[in-house]
């Protein structure tokens, strides 16, 4: 009796082992002409006006995953279906080897992606490692006054800028107390919590969970006259657990993108994240630098294209500066991701705040704000103080929330640039602090700044193939950056030169950004 015990100890343990992380890819969405023709069906109408008014037009990716192909898989040999991502038109799944080997004969199967890369048929690194970073009013700020006057975000708050109408997704570990402490009493009367979920658990208790989201809301949204008052105090707020505090898998980030779907899907402005991606439980999974590349990672993949959504992406950049790790993790490698830092009250940059740039070499962290002593509510409901760019992270994202409710007309590009070009490092950024901490009243001014006049630009045609012609008095700055934000082109042009080659760029949407003279514009060209 015993004998057969232990073997079938050892064999539930083989059998828990044989079960593979890995992601299924599919070729189309045959449901795409339903869709597209009725997207009230899969966007709710705030999310619509956020697109229309950054001009952003809804394309494949906002479909959702065919319900056949959903059935097919979920009804395969062996296979659970733990999460999905129409942005990716891509299923999470958990299985054996073979079991999941087997969905490549499906028709409709465009790429099977095992977590563990030695499962792959091709040398591609897929690998995670997941740090969680420790975590015209008048306001008393009390405490909290160093954090906001820092950024100049209480410049936004004087003149009545506070995140009202704007709306932020927090996706963190869990949020208990928020139903229930004093400190969150203000915005559960105003009604400012939209809703939440619990990924990890599949249910609708999201104040549950790690204590850690519930001190990240409290720097953005807290409320403790003297003591604390959070960023956007006035914002809406979806909270979502994604975080699995009792196990290390990669099944995280993908329940992060299906996350920020769902935001996307009820119109959410700004995701906050204080959580990165470098090892699991399994150390198959684990990622390298190489693979802070923007492009590797899931869940980076995943925020890029909330990013083309019209969103802003805002992380913590972690917590390993000290470390032998010490760069920044996934997603905050990504192209479009506002990576942030953290300083201590005295604006020096804190020891534990991780280092970029990207592996292949560009600037991060973005920006920094203060995570040293920041402070915010702990469990047990208290005005406390705590480390980490967890907390920085959230802190500059209320300000966020606040600017761009001062500029309603501006894209996601355009906020998150003028962001970074009024850090006081931006002409000379540093590995470790990126381009400094943002002054938000000079970036108010520089995009309150009135644009140039049609009468003193023009540019043509539109669409346009092989050139762009531009009209202009003077001397000209021009960027053209793709739909996901990236700078493809950036030239200067004068009298002498006023046209752009653009043989080299993919058919497809561009954003035309120029400045002149402190005058600026952007808009959206189409290369045919």
């Amino acid at each position: 009796m015993k004998k057969l015990s232990l073997l079938l100890i050892i064999f539930s343990i083989q059998f828990s082992f044989s079960q593979e992380h890995a992601w299924v890819y599919f070729k189309d969405k045959p449901d795409e002409a339903v869709f597209l023709s009725n997207p009230i069906t899969m966007l709710t109408q705030k999310a619509l006006d956020r697109r229309a008014k950054q001009n952003i037009f809804l394309d494949t990716k906002d479909i959702p995953i065919s319900d056949i192909y959903i059935t097919t898989i979920k009804e395969a040999n062996g296979i659970q279906i733990k999460a999905k991502s129409k942005w990716l038109n891509a299923l999470h799944i958990l299985g054996s080897e073979a079991d999941i080997k087997a969905l490549k004969s499906l028709s409709f199967v465009k790429l099977v992606d095992f977590a563990a890369n030695n499962l792959n048929n091709k040398a591609q690194l897929s690998k995670y490692i997941r740090n969680k970073f420790e975590i015209v009013k008048d306001f008393n700020y009390g405490g909290s006054a160093n954090q906001i006057e820092m950024l100049k975000g209480d410049v936004l708050h004087q003149q009545n800028f506070t995140g009202k109408g704007m709306t932020i997704a927090v996706l963190d570990g869990g949020f208990p107390g928020v139903n229930s402490f004093s400190a969150f009493q203000r915005i559960r009367d105003n009604n400012q919590i939209k809703g939440g979920y619990d990924y990890v658990q599949r249910n609708s208790n999201f104040y549950t969970g790690s204590s850690h989201g519930t001190a990240v809301l409290s720097t953005m949204a807290g409320f403790v006259d003297g003591q604390l008052i959070g960023t956007a105090p006035d914002a809406n707020y979806y909270l979502f657990i994604t975080e699995d505090g009792a196990n290390e898998t990669p099944l995280e980030e993908s329940l992060w993108v299906e996350a920020a779907e769902k935001a996307d899907s009820l119109g959410v402005d700004l995701i906050n994240t204080s959580l990165g991606y470098s090892t699991f439980d399994d150390s198959r999974y684990n990622y390298t630098y190489t693979d802070m590349d923007g492009k590797t990672t899931f869940i980076t993949r995943g925020a890029d294209i909330a990013f083309s959504r019209g969103i802003i992406i805002v992380n913590s950049a972690g917590n390993s500066g000290s470390d032998p790790w010490h760069y920044i993790t996934a997603p905050a490698d990504g192209f479009n991701v506002l990576t942030i830092g953290a300083v201590d009250r005295n604006k020096v940059i804190t020891s534990f705040s991780s280092f970029g740039p990207t592996s292949d070499g560009r600037i991060k962290p973005d920006v920094i704000a203060k995570g040293g002593a920041t402070t915010l509510i702990n469990s047990a409901g208290n005005v406390s103080t705590g480390s980490g760019t967890s907390f920085s992270s959230p802190v500059i994202c209320g300000v966020i929330a606040c600017f761009w409710q001062a500029n309603p007309t501006k894209t996601n590009i355009e906020i998150v640039q003028a962001i970074k070009e009024s850090g006081h490092l931006y002409a000379n950024p540093t590995a470790q602090e990126g381009y400094g901490i943002p002054n938000f009243e000079k970036a108010l001014t520089t995009l309150s700044v009135d644009k140039l006049s049609r009468d003193d630009f023009k540019v043509y045609p539109n669409p346009f193939q092989e050139e762009l012609q531009f009209v202009f008095p003077d001397q000209l700055d021009v960027s053209i950056y793709d739909i996901i934000g990236r700078e493809v082109l950036k030239q200067q042009l004068n009298k002498q030169n006023t046209k752009i080659d653009t043989q080299f760029l993919s058919q497809g949407i561009y954003i035309l950004q120029v400045k002149q003279n402190g005058g600026f514009r952007s808009l959206k060209i189409l290369k045919r």
